[in-house]
């Protein structure tokens, strides 16, 4: 049959109005609904949709095409239809899952075959690997070979390699030699990142280090305009700042490239035998109900009680909290003066109360668990240098990136990559550092260096120094023993970020490790690193501004072409992504550190140059912990720098369109080059803002999540049996079996089982919804508080699997997460900003919308099966 005979059918004729009145009836404007009506017609005469095929793909329009309406079609739906097309032959899985099969249909399989083959060719390769058993063979004979020829081995395989390097990285290239060079390698990197192990990251560097070496290389020779003093100024603000940022890489793959996991080892002899420890909770102006329950953890540490001695170090010198030290039978210490903050609050305990062979130190919000001192003191008895041994500082509750982004538990926070990884690695060079909580210390040693240090801000990692400097050595376990309260605001945590910035940087003026004795070079590299890592803020901000000097001064910061800044500028940046996705993935998703930065980069730029020219300037400040939100709002003190910088950046946006309308022909790629690094910098941006709007937080007690069988007494004497699903210092929340089977108002008696005891606490049911109940503690007596603590926060798996909860990283998903967080930054203007500026914020997130309804969406499910985008 014709097709264009399709056209004369009545029926047709009949379906095409149906659809035309379709659209009016959903708000389409008239050309739109035309459009959609001549595009289905051409669609049912030339592509012969009653096909089965098609068939099968027009009744799974939804979800292929999630973000396209077909009862409300727009005039540029054919593009989108198009775009999304192309992103689905590109992206849709090919494995055998019931996800793939109902993603996948007749019409698209043709287009799937060669992408079969090769990803099956990929997915085989780790298999094909490890059953040729190369890497346990390669091992095996390292092994057999004497300490000397092993060392001279490596020694000539690094000269080796360094001259390799050096020859890759300083060989002239014309434009396409180099894309061809660059092309090679980013193709061994796509097929080393799928082989699991060790030697495969190690082959990541080395290809990142080559790629951005050459690039740093190709910035120092050849794209500096000496000509143009204004072109030089700016170029050379911008390659300092990629030096910096490609110091800090190699540190940080160099001290990262080896995570040492250490595992705890078990107790000799029998617990009378076991070392006396004091264990010290400092507190200055923190509420009661922040520092009861850490007090109540400590009293069930399973230690012998006359070996364990417990003291509350109170410098706000608070009656309150003297009289509660002595109800529960704790130490308490309060000094006249105050000097030196926390150092001075330690010191001052050591000298005149504490007599024990060894030091434990909890922030008062700090829960220690039950296995603490069991898990971390059997290594002092095997290593009789060690002085210092840290756990992770864990929290429970979500700082201000987390809750203010709703990314609680979803990605990682901002100390994850630190106490998951990088502990990990300074532990591999005994450069473990000394984090001010949640550490145990040896006393002898701790004397040796005169006590905790306070001649600067940042104490812990001051004395962790110190002790390496005398000889001693660190250890780190990578099991979270204790959880606290992460900062309430944003405010907080900049204010906590700026005083570690501000001490490291007095480290490194008044006790740098890159000189002085005592350390070994690793440890002053992991040290350098560290420190480092905090003089971020005006690299940082020279990245946010360094492509406004062209389009706004016609300042040529990178003295090349448009075409020759893109090949060497773009495979840098993908194998570093690429590498630090394979190393930090669990820890650290991909462009998070991007926002990271950037929020705290204005805060922490001056007092950290300050530092450097001052380091005796500034005080110690107390974190907050504990507070309310008690509205969303957008914290317009801490957003100024931002909105300054959106501000300009939108500006280069005005004055890249006006070049490109009326600038030289010739400069219209470098345009781009420049428009789109604008572009990425203000969804950054639009990120950092988004953070700034403090979500609501009414919740005194934070709620934790767990999974753990429980019964409810009831006053007739019938037990409820249920799960606990969640539990806060003040009550809890359970999952009944039966629907309502519990009225408000009940009192009842929670059933909580630790180890082979049982413990009863009185409560009353504040509310029920269906199989979920919340209970509320009534009245509890200071031995069932303890208790109680002590079978929630403080037991000893409680948070040993948080940090395995989290996704792998993926680089393009982090990517499109950092793109819509950028979005909602401007959403977040456009409702709390300015008033003058709320209009402008508004046209930009309409024109922001408009353009992303062109870009790809993903296509997922809802728990109720209803197809959904992926993007949030």
């Amino acid at each position: 049959m014709n097709p264009l005979r399709w056209l004369l059918v009545p029926p047709a004729w009949q379906a095409l109005k149906k659809r035309y009145d379709l659209a009016q009836m959903h708000g389409a404007s008239s050309l739109a609904s035309w459009l959609h009506c001549l595009w289905c017609a051409l669609g049912w005469a030339l592509l012969r949709f009653e096909s089965p095929g098609w068939q099968q793909i027009i009744a799974r329009r939804r979800q292929l095409w999630p973000h396209i309406s077909p009862e409300r079609p727009q005039p540029l739906d054919l593009l989108r239809y198009l775009v999304q097309s192309l992103w689905l032959i590109i992206t849709l899985p090919q494995d055998s899952s019931p996800r793939s099969q109902r993603l996948r249909v007749n019409a698209f399989q043709p287009l799937f075959r060669w992408r079969q083959r090769f990803y099956l060719w990929l997915d085989t390769l780790p298999q094909r690997v490890e059953s040729q058993g190369t890497h346990a063979r390669v091992e095996r004979r390292l092994r057999q070979l004497s300490p000397l020829t092993r060392r001279l081995l490596f020694l000539t395989a690094s000269l080796l390699a360094g001259l390799l390097a050096l020859l890759c990285i300083s060989q002239p290239f014309d434009l396409l030699t180099q894309f061809i060079f660059v092309l090679l390698l980013w193709s061994m990197a796509m097929v080393v990142k799928r082989v699991p192990g060790r030697l495969p990251t190690l082959m990541l560097i080395v290809l990142s280090l080559t790629v951005s070496c050459r690039y740093l290389w190709w910035r120092y020779t050849s794209t500096l305009n000496w000509d143009d003093p204004l072109s030089l100024t700016f170029g050379l603000l911008l390659i300092a700042a990629e030096t910096y940022a490609w110091v800090v890489l190699v540190l940080g793959y160099f001290q990262t490239i080896w995570p040492l996991n250490r595992q705890p080892v078990s107790m000799p002899g029998p617990p009378e035998s076991w070392p006396t420890v004091d264990l010290l909770i400092p507190t200055y102006n923190e509420p009661m109900s922040v520092v009861k329950p850490t007090i109540y953890a400590a009293l069930g540490i399973d230690w012998p009680r006359d070996k364990l001695n417990i003291w509350l170090l109170d410098d706000g010198n608070r009656p309150a909290f003297r009289e509660f030290a002595e109800a529960v039978g704790i130490g308490y210490v309060a000094r006249a003066t105050h000097e030196h903050a926390k150092a001075g609050n330690i010191n001052n305990a050591l000298r005149h109360h504490c007599r024990s062979d060894y030091v434990s130190i909890f922030d008062c919000d700090h829960v220690p668990t039950r296995s603490f001192l069991q898990m971390t003191m059997g290594w002092f008895m095997k290593d009789k240098k060690l002085a210092m041994l840290q756990t992770p500082h864990h929290f429970f509750s979500p700082d201000p990136f987390e809750r203010n982004l709703g990314r609680f538990r979803r990605t990682p926070n901002e100390g994850s990559l630190f106490y998951g990884l990088v502990q990990d690695g300074n532990d591999t060079w005994d450069a473990t550092f000394f984090c001010g909580s949640c550490a145990l210390l040896r006393r002898d040693a701790l004397d040796e260096i005169g006590g905790i240090a306070v001649e600067t801000v940042t104490e812990d990692a001051h004395t962790s120094l110190r002790l390496h400097r005398k000889g001693h050595t660190s250890a780190y376990i990578r099991i979270p023993q204790a959880a606290g309260l992460a900062t309430e605001s944003l405010s907080a945590h900049i204010g906590q970020r700026i005083r570690w910035a501000r001490g490291m940087v007095q480290i490194f003026r008044l006790d740098n490790p890159l000189f002085g004795k005592g350390l070994k070079l690793v440890q002053r590299l992991c040290y350098a690193n560290a420190m480092l890592h905090f003089l971020s803020g005006i690299p940082r901000l020279i990245f946010l501004l360094s492509p406004l000097a062209f389009l706004l001064f016609h300042a040529y910061i990178i003295y090349a072409p448009a075409l020759a800044i893109a090949i060497y500028v773009l495979p840098h940046m993908l194998h570093t992504s690429l590498t630090n996705s394979r190393i930090q993935g669990r820890w650290r998703h991909s462009f998070w550190s991007e926002v990271y930065e950037t929020v705290l980069a204005w805060y922490i730029a001056r007092p950290t140059t300050v530092a450097l020219f001052n380091p005796h300037k500034g005080k110690f400040n107390v974190t907050a912990k504990g507070g309310l939100v008690e509205e969303q709002h957008l914290d317009w003190v801490i957003t100024k720098p931002y909105i300054f910088l959106v501000l300009i950046n939108l500006a280069g946006v005005l004055f890249a369109f006006w070049r490109m309308k009326y600038g030289p022909a010739n400069e219209v790629l470098t345009v781009w080059v420049s428009l789109v690094w604008v572009l990425y910098n203000m969804v950054i941006l639009g990120g950092a803002v988004a953070v700034s709007v403090e979500a609501r937080q009414i919740r005194e007690a934070h709620r934790v999540e767990i999974a753990m069988p429980a019964a409810l007494g009831r006053s007739d004497g019938h037990m409820v049996p249920c799960t606990l699903r969640d539990y806060s210092d003040g009550g809890v929340g359970v999952e009944l079996r039966e629907a309502n089977s519990l009225r408000e108002g009940e009192k009842v008696t929670l059933l909580l089982r630790r180890g082979q005891q049982e413990f009863t606490f009185p409560c009353y049911v504040q509310r029920v919804f269906g199989h979920r109940a919340g209970i509320r503690l009534h009245e509890l007596t200071t031995e069932q508080h303890i208790d109680f603590i002590q079978c929630t926060f403080a037991r000893a798996d409680t948070w040993a699997l948080w940090q395995d909860g989290f996704p792998e990283d993926r680089p393009v998903q982090s990517l499109a997460d950092i793109m819509v967080l950028g979005f909602k930054g401007y959403v977040r203007l456009a409702e709390y900003g300015p008033v003058p500026l709320r209009k402008l914020f508004r046209a930009l997130t309409q024109l922001v919308r408009w353009l992303a309804s062109f870009m790809p969406h993903g296509t997922g499910r809802t728990p109720a099966g209803r197809v959904v985008t992926e993007q949030s």
